[in-house]
């Protein structure tokens, strides 16, 4: 007897082992052409059966039996499972419930079906009939299929071999269609040449066609083609069959050939031969196409019309290829004419080369001016204009009469054989015995990096000093090539200790300068030092330099006892630092906001302990110290690429060819830098070009007067000057006075723009040699930097911090990240 746990499974898999059983009967009486008795069933299928009961049963119990009730039914059999797992224990009812009584299929067959035989026998016939009425069935199907195939195959053939036929007429439709739609639209063809393709794809971009033209059309005449197709393809393709394939197709299906059963044999294909068709449209000039409506369709006719049309393509498109690789043959050659070796290491020239390599504040800079003092004549070539004026004015005081000339003004001292510049105003033509080169790691620079390298390829001296960060060296020993270079490396006297601590505002003691980088954290920082009682001097980039030398000359006269600067501070300014610190580890450099990169870290910290004032430079960091401290410490990466474009000697070379400056760009865009360089993008020449492009002042200004005007240095990131540029331009083709700049002084954002205003006009001056209308300019300049100055020293107290915690109301630093205070935070 079944015990009770297993009895509702074991009678539900009786069940299922006897629907399974007469399935099998069924299955072995169709397949046997004869009737086989019930005891040859039994004798042939016995082992199956057998198999069929034990899967059934052992399957069903073990599914839909609980767990707890297999636990149960091991236990009541005398097994100990208290150690054994799930699995383990499913394993051991499975083992033990095959045995179980097992069911008596045999007795229960014969007596259901084995021992009525007309019962057996009516079975039979009856399955075997179903049986061979489905392969009948299932036979016919198939040789509807392989006919069906075979008739898709012979389709397949026939349009292959008339395939320029279909063509024909399918390109004699479409023509009529676009004759039709240019007509009934009004569409004008911009040109001869135009193709179906690029007519299709909306091309033609001109305001009398956008009505007609606003997508992309493809589609719309592919569905047309295979309209077309649908509609003229079943007579042709009955007019083509062979009678033999009518006939067959009569015995297969019992009926004549159908259009339906044509079409849908033949869509697959149609749609495949419509793009095909497509394809070859599209090279197509509308012209020819357009003008097949007025020709009635006939094969030979289309076909002549047709190879005369294609023949005529292609010998026009022979005559494009041929001028096109002329063209590049040329532009090639002009590329190579104009650019060639411009760019390549100097060689032959007999100038001596000093590179002066090193740290920081290592005296690098003052090495090389002594010797160009010492030199009958020199120049000196600075990154910033206020270290231009710092030399010329230190060269006068020190009895070498020394003029300045950085663009924006002039300084023309009598008898003076010395110059000091900034180093975009370097001339090469201009002879000097002494050249000095100051900051010449900047020739990596992506935006100003090819005034340097114009300088030291092109300077025309006996000795040419390249002052020059150590990372620097190899690049510009690259650079120079086979040239006599003598290279003298500087290492600092003043070591550089990194503090423990991180520093905080009100531990901000003499001497100290506080780097962040942006203009309005240097003005916030200077407010809060100010409201605790210290002097600040202030540095930024936008600064004027007038304005920013008093500010140095007020921390180095020991006015002001704190300076707060951005990173301006780090390009050759000598002032009495005792340490610096860093308020901030990142900036937004015009992109993004990234991580200061090690160079900047040490080219920053290296301003901390001017040497015969300190012993010691002293860094510190607000956070991320250790990560700052790697920073520093660092060997630097190899500087690699320095960046090049166009000198006088390109521009000289490029007038050979033209005076378009759009085509120049177009070149220079083409020219292929050598290895180890990067082209300047001129993306602010491009900038300034495109405002006057095709105007009256590129019609009346020569080619290389316009370039000038275009490199012009000034900030192109300012709609306001962009414009003011403009105007004076067309005020110069139009021989009238440069418009006065609009000066705004309420302020300290309006004073400086001013500033730069007046700048851009000074420059505009100098250029056009009016230096007695720049002398009163700037006089009103200074007077503005003495504004600025002012404004600086008496604004500052008036930027008083808003910032507070949101929950005590306790006013915090303007540096503070948090919106709540220290103390409400560990209250909470």
């Amino acid at each position: 007897m079944v015990n009770s746990i297993l009895k509702s499974q074991y009678d539900k898999a009786i069940q299922q082992t006897k629907t399974l059983i007469m399935n099998d009967v069924n299955k072995y009486l169709e397949k046997q052409e004869t009737k086989p008795s019930f005891e040859q069933y039994m004798a042939d299928r016995k082992v199956f059966i057998e198999q069929i009961w034990l899967n059934t049963w052992i399957n069903t119990a073990a599914s839909h039996i609980r767990y707890s009730e297999k636990k149960d039914y091991l236990t009541s059999k005398g097994f100990d499972i208290s150690d054994l797992n799930k699995k383990d224990i499913n394993r051991l009812f499975r083992n033990e419930i095959r045995d179980v009584d097992v069911f008596s299929y045999e007795g229960w067959l014969k007596a259901h079906i084995g021992d009525h035989k007309e019962k057996w026998e009516n079975r039979y016939k009856e399955i075997r009939k179903i049986y061979l009425q489905h392969v009948e069935e299932n036979n016919d199907l198939e040789r509807k299929r392989k006919y069906s195939a075979k008739f898709s195959y012979y389709i397949e053939q026939l349009m292959e071999k008339h395939y320029e036929e279909l063509f024909l007429y399918i390109r004699y439709l479409t023509g009529c269609n676009i004759a039709v739609e240019i007509d009934r639209n009004g569409i004008i063809l911009p040109s001869m040449e135009i193709t179906f393709e690029e007519y299709l794809s909306n091309e033609m971009d001109m305001s009398y066609n956008q009505f007609y033209f606003l997508e992309d059309r493809t589609e719309t005449y592919e569905n047309l083609i295979f309209q077309h197709l649908i509609d003229f393809f079943p007579s042709w393709v009955k007019d083509k069959l062979p009678t033999r394939i009518k006939e067959e197709y009569q015995e297969v299906f019992n009926q004549s050939l159908s259009n339906s059963f044509l079409l849908e044999a033949s869509t697959p294909l149609l749609k495949e031969i419509t793009g095909e068709f497509l394809e070859d449209l599209f090279p197509e000039y509308i012209i020819d196409l357009e003008k097949l409506l007025d020709i009635p369709f006939d094969m030979e006719i289309h076909k002549e019309i047709m190879e005369k049309d294609r023949k005529r393509k292609e010998l026009k498109e022979a005559e494009d290829r041929e001028e096109q690789r002329r063209r590049k043959e040329e532009e090639a050659r002009m590329i190579e004419d104009i650019f060639g070796k411009e760019y390549y290491p100097p060689t032959s020239r007999n100038i001596k080369y000093v590179l002066h390599t090193g740290e920081t504040n290592t005296g690098k800079t003052y090495q090389a001016i002594n010797r160009m003092m010492e030199a009958d004549s020199g120049l000196y070539l600075a990154p910033l204009r206020l270290l231009a004026l710092e030399i010329y004015e230190k060269l006068n005081q020190q009895g070498v009469p020394c003029s300045l000339k950085t663009g924006e003004e002039e300084k023309l001292v009598l008898e003076a054989q010395h110059q000091s510049s900034t180093v975009e105003m370097f001339h090469e033509k201009e002879y000097y015995d002494v050249v000095v080169i100051d900051e010449s790691q900047m020739i990596a620079d992506k935006e100003r990096g090819f005034s340097w390298y114009r300088a030291i390829t092109k300077a025309n001296a006996k000795e040419i000093h390249i002052i020059a960060s150590l990372h620097a060296k190899n690049m510009l020993l690259q650079l120079l090539g086979d040239a006599n270079v003598e290279v003298h490396e500087y290492r600092r006297d003043t070591p550089l200790q990194i503090e423990g601590d991180l520093f905080q505002l009100s531990k901000t003691r003499k001497g100290d300068a506080l780097v962040c980088f942006s203009r309005r954290g240097v003005l916030e920082t200077a407010s809060e030092l100010q409201r605790n009682g210290w002097q600040v001097s202030v540095i930024y980039g936008s600064m004027p330099p007038e304005a920013r030398k008093k500010q140095m000359q007020r921390f180095i006269e020991g006015e002001t006892k704190v300076i707060v600067s951005t990173d301006a501070i780090g390009m050759g300014l000598n002032l009495p630092i005792r340490r610096i610190v860093f308020l901030e580890n990142d900036k937004f450099d015009g992109i993004r906001r990234r991580m200061l990169s090690s160079q900047e870290v040490k080219q920053i910290a290296g301003r901390a302990g001017r040497k015969g004032i300190y012993d010691i430079g002293r860094v510190a960091f607000t956070s991320d110290r250790k990560k700052m401290k790697y920073l520093l410490e660092k060997k630097d990466n190899d500087l690699y690429g320095f960046t090049i474009a166009p000198t006088n000697a390109v521009l000289e070379r490029f007038q050979k060819y033209s005076n378009n400056l759009g085509l120049f760009f177009y070149l220079w865009g083409h020219f292929k830098s050598p290895e180890g360089t990067k082209k300047a993008s001129l993306a602010e020449e491009v900038l300034l070009y495109e405002m006057i492009m095709d105007t009256m002042v590129e019609a009346r200004m020569s080619l290389h007067d316009l370039f000038s005007f275009l490199k012009l240095p000034f900030a192109t990131s300012e709609a306001a000057l962009r414009a003011q540029w403009k105007i004076n331009m067309e005020a110069i083709v139009e021989n009238k006075d440069l418009p006065e700049p609009k000066l705004k002084t309420d302020s300290l954002e309006e004073l400086e723009l001013s500033y730069k205003a007046i700048g851009l006009h000074l420059l505009f001056l100098y250029k056009l040699e009016r230096r007695t209308e720049a002398y009163y300019w700037e006089k009103l300049r200074g007077e503005l930097s003495d504004q600025i100055n002012d404004h600086l020293k008496a604004g500052i107290k008036g930027k008083k911090r808003v910032k507070t915690c949101r929950k005590c109301g306790k006013e915090l630093s303007s540096r503070f990240k948090f919106s709540i205070c220290n103390d409400c935070f560990h209250r909470t």
